[in-house]
């Protein structure tokens, strides 16, 4: 029998399929410090994990048995991909499952922040009617730059062209797609968009993408969204891009870190911010789930 950890909490249905598979033995077990998970992980042949837990070289080090990693989402930055290959762990992850929710995720933001959502919710809530100081603007006909063309770009694009919005889009690679869009340089995109979503996983070439020096070069007023990965984002110089008013407003669904220890940024007033919920939707984990459950079915098949 292999043994298979699930560290973060699953789609029941998934996990009840996930069970019934033979030849496992399934344990949930959520919520571990990484010293409570380098005292668990010996034993177990699998390891599946959402966001929350930190596969570190430290764990996998102690992993006398582990032969596989399966994330249910899209990023790996919570998995030491280099220490896991030293090993010969193979790592997996499910990087359509969630696409739709991410991209409606954005989208939400994009909206939120032209037409004052956060600020009219909180106004009602205070009963206060403030209709004339909290007018927004449409995306209609605007330009909407997309940096990072993969699975959820392209979906923000799409969404955005339902819109009416001109798209461009920025990536280091040949955009691939029968979308009406147009491939852009960097300063290009931040120059022409009037709203700027990124889609980027964390790596050396992306921290801190946009800073000091982007933020200059984008059009004044620009909605700001990143429903990526924080550190993408210099937080500290969206928050003076925001003071100074280029940037008129941000979406911020993810954070240098996570949960934050400072709040400065999430506390300006035209901040909408989440915690991460992007890929949190029913539907998207769902369909997370079993794909996870089919990555495990076909590696452990006889």
């Amino acid at each position: 029998m292999k043994k298979v950890l699930v560290a973060d909490p699953m789609n029941p249905d998934a996990f009840e399929k996930l069970k019934a598979l033979p030849g496992l033995e399934v344990i949930m077990k959520t919520g571990m410090d990484e010293q409570e998970l380098i005292n668990t992980i010996p034993e177990f042949h699998i390891a599946v994990v959402r966001g929350a837990t930190k596969i570190t070289r430290n764990v996998i080090q102690a992993a006398a048995n582990l032969e596989l990693i399966v994330r249910a989402g899209i990023g790996l930055d919570n998995i030491d991909c280099d220490a896991a290959k030293e090993k010969g762990i193979q790592v997996n992850n499910t990087p359509a499952a969630t696409t739709t929710s991410v991209a409606e995720h954005a989208l939400g933001l994009m909206l939120a922040a032209v037409r004052n959502h956060g600020k009219a919710n909180l106004s009602m809530k205070a009963h206060k009617w403030e209709k004339k100081a909290l007018s927004g603007t449409e995306l209609f006909q605007k330009t909407l730059g997309i940096i990072g063309s993969g699975r959820i770009g392209l979906e923000v694009a799409r969404l955005g062209l339902a819109f009416g919005m001109q798209v461009l889009v920025y990536d280091i690679i040949d955009v691939q797609t029968d979308l009406d869009l147009k491939q852009v340089d960097l300063d290009e995109l931040l120059a022409q968009s009037d709203v700027i979503s990124l889609h980027l996983p964390l790596n050396e070439q992306t921290k801190h993408m946009i800073s000091d020096a982007e933020f200059a070069k984008i059009k004044d007023g620009v909605i700001l969204v990143n429903a990526s990965r924080g550190g993408t984002v210099d937080e500290k110089a969206l928050y003076e891009a925001l003071e100074s008013g280029k940037v008129r407003a941000a979406g911020i669904d993810v954070f240098e870190k996570e949960p934050p220890d400072e709040y400065t940024l999430i506390d300006h007033p035209n901040v909408i911010a989440t915690p991460h919920i992007g890929a949190a939707a029913k539907e998207g984990q769902k369909r997370s789930g079993f794909e996870v459950v089919s990555i495990i079915e076909k590696n452990t098949a006889t």
